[in-house]
């Protein structure tokens, strides 16, 4: 697509008819990106400003921006990025920025939608004569997919204004883009500026191998075929190790789903270990085709601990057995410290997070949740259910001690 206007005009030299026809194309753009399923966050500085007033003033941005940041000031970026970039206008940050976002969006967004991470770095005119090249640099990430432009513009051929108007026309069509949804050629680039760009695409071990890096927080398999349950912004949450994915599991994760509004039931696994190797991408695929084969949603995250999990999936509800509620509440398990089991609970509490518990047997006896002493801070917290929806005492060990894998 030639971006290029041969026309030989200076772009304040644009007729009336052309400003319409350029509005009218970023209008369809936007409303493109509008009617997809994808939701986005959109981290910005050095400019790209209108693209954020294109987006929300037409109907449908609430259900595509899950959040819009300007870090404008270095310390601002330095505070998202966590580091002192070696350059602040570059591809780099773009990347790092749009992986940010991707990030957040994936923590932000209702339950199965896919996700978009948008970065914008630019160093546009100013009211002072710059000594380097007005460029910017804008880069989206989706799960498969990485995606960055880089212009250099030609000093002093636009006002600030319109700089950022043809920034802002590049970050509406990388968003358009990583959408899936078409971008008409809505850049206002003349001969002597200069483009280009770049992608990458990962497959599903490159993606998994990001999670167990810590580059990319979960990913889920929406395996489910339930629409009226993707619709729900809450997740019901089974986490484990699931070797293997047995009956006990699908009915303890149904039975505390049952209730109405409850949310979206999905299984998680975490990649990652507190006291053993990280699974590998093989083992991973292999477990996660255990829910596939009964269409069930899995997440595969890198966090092992509740308290992580918790900032990953705020105001989820996390199911688990009565033997994982007394640990949980068990000062042991946080170096013997009353206060910091207490400090650490209400930090999850604090994330909108509870715990449905389920009776599981401990130390050979049924228990369930009333069976223990609830600090009374956290007390709300915890929801039982009840043995009448669901008791089954099998565990995964159990099955593979009986099938000699022990």
């Amino acid at each position: 697509m030639d971006l290029a206007d041969t026309s030989g005009r200076k772009p304040e030299e644009s007729t009336e008819d052309e400003e319409t026809t350029t509005t009218t194309m970023i209008r369809a753009a936007v409303e493109a990106v509008h009617s997809s399923p994808s939701q986005a966050v959109l981290y910005l500085t050095g400019g790209a400003s209108q693209a954020l007033g294109w987006l929300m003033s037409v109907p449908g941005a609430s259900s595509t921006v899950l959040e819009a940041v300007v870090p404008y000031s270095k310390m601002s970026t330095i505070q998202l990025l966590g580091k002192v970039p070696a350059q602040f206008c570059s591809k780099q940050v773009a990347e790092d920025l749009a992986l940010l976002a991707y990030n957040r969006a994936l923590k932000l967004s209702s339950t199965d939608s896919p996700v978009i991470g948008v970065g914008f770095t630019g160093s546009l005119g100013g009211k002072l004569p710059k000594r380097g090249d007005h460029r910017f640099h804008v880069s989206a990430r989706t799960s498969d997919r990485s995606w960055v432009s880089t212009v250099t513009l030609s000093k002093g051929l636009r006002t600030r204004e319109q700089e950022d108007k043809v920034s802002s026309q590049f970050l509406l069509k990388a968003i358009a883009n990583a959408c899936r949804v078409p971008s008409t050629s809505i850049s206002e680039l003349t001969e002597s500026d200069l483009s280009s760009e770049s992608e990458k695409t990962f497959d599903e071990d490159e993606e998994l191998e990001q999670l167990i890096n810590g580059e990319v927080c979960f990913k889920m398999y929406p395996f489910s075929n339930d629409s009226h349950a993707s619709d729900a912004e809450r997740k019901i949450i089974l986490s484990g190790s699931f070797n293997p994915l047995h009956d006990g599991h699908l009915k303890l994760l149904e039975a505390a789903s049952s209730s109405p509004g409850k949310g979206y039931p999905c299984f998680e696994i975490s990649a990652v270990n507190a006291d053993k190797p990280p699974l590998s991408v093989q083992e991973i695929k292999d477990r996660v085709k255990q829910f596939e084969r009964v269409g069930k949603t899995v997440i595969i995250s890198n966090q092992p601990f509740f308290y992580k999990k918790a900032e990953l999936f705020p105001g989820s509800a996390f199911v688990i057995g009565a033997d994982t509620a007394v640990r949980l509440i068990n000062p042991k398990y946080y170096d013997g410290d009353y206060k910091k089991m207490l400090q650490i609970l209400i930090e999850c509490k604090s994330t909108g997070c509870t715990f449905l518990v389920g009776g599981r047997n401990v130390d050979g006896v049924f228990k369930v949740l009333e069976d223990f002493d609830i600090p009374d801070v956290l007390k709300d917290m915890f929801e039982s259910i009840s043995p009448e929806k669901f008791r089954m005492d099998v565990s995964s060990t159990e099955i593979r001690r009986s099938r000699g894998l022990l």
